[in-house]
């Protein structure tokens, strides 16, 4: 654990820094895909650096974040002046302390495949979000092929000792069905990672960066599909 916090204190720059860049668009495709109406207050689960907390802050009321590695937190706090309606907790996903309240959207972005056990997460959003609120899960899915499946969650792992596995789309529509989440929409994109850079953001070095590049699915460029799922809750009968 204390190896893998350490790699989150040297790439949580750098990955800020990305997400920075990426901001307006990520932005336009929230307005778009979710459509807030501006009054929402919101929650983050697994925040990082602040990606989508700051990206969707503009288009909300409230944004609280919530992750458990106080390195990112940190990235986040530094980079969040021009953003006074976001404010960050450090804690658990999967056993979120009392006192949060409740949210109108709770969002998880590129977070399950990082948690162990996501129903857990998901048993979370359905306590905190309102009846008749709304939920976004953003994530890496994992093939079809459960071989290819393996084989990637195996890179995947080499690559960031964090990365638990990547769920499929008929996994997650299970996931969100067995907890009563009515889906609304869905979206897949192709998302191109190139090889080196995708090591460097994760601080991926020495004998783990050698062993990660022997098991790439890629010699240079690899593609992964992104799933976007916006869900609601169900409201008071």
């Amino acid at each position: 654990m204390d190896s893998v916090r350490a790699r989150f204190a040297a790439s949580a720059p750098q990955l800020a820094e990305l997400e920075e860049s990426r901001r307006s668009a990520v932005r336009e495709r929230l307005r778009r895909f979710v459509d807030p109406r501006g009054d929402e207050r919101v929650l983050d689960l697994g925040t990082g650096t602040g990606a989508l907390a700051f990206a969707i802050a503009p288009l909300v009321r409230e944004v609280v974040g919530v992750d458990a590695v106080p390195e990112m937190l940190a990235e986040a706090e530094r980079r969040a002046a021009e953003f006074p309606n976001v404010s960050f907790v450090e804690a658990d996903i999967t056993q979120l302390p009392e006192g949060l309240g409740s949210f109108d959207l709770t969002t998880c972005v590129r977070t399950f495949h990082h948690v162990a056990r996501p129903e857990l997460v998901v048993a979370e959003i359905m306590r905190s979000t309102l009846p008749g609120g709304f939920v976004l899960v953003v994530d890496q899915l994992a093939p079809v092929d459960p071989l290819v499946a393996l084989e990637l969650n195996r890179f995947e792992r080499a690559r960031d000792p964090s990365h638990t596995r990547a769920l499929a789309d008929v996994d997650m529509s299970h996931l969100f069905e067995s907890n009563g989440l009515v889906l609304l929409r869905t979206e897949f994109e192709r998302e191109e990672r190139e090889i080196l850079s995708y090591l460097d953001r994760a601080g991926c070095e020495g004998i783990a960066r050698e062993r990660a590049l022997e098991m790439a699915p890629g010699h240079e460029v690899y593609t992964v599909e992104i799933g976007w799922y916006l869900l609601r809750k169900p409201g008071l009968a």
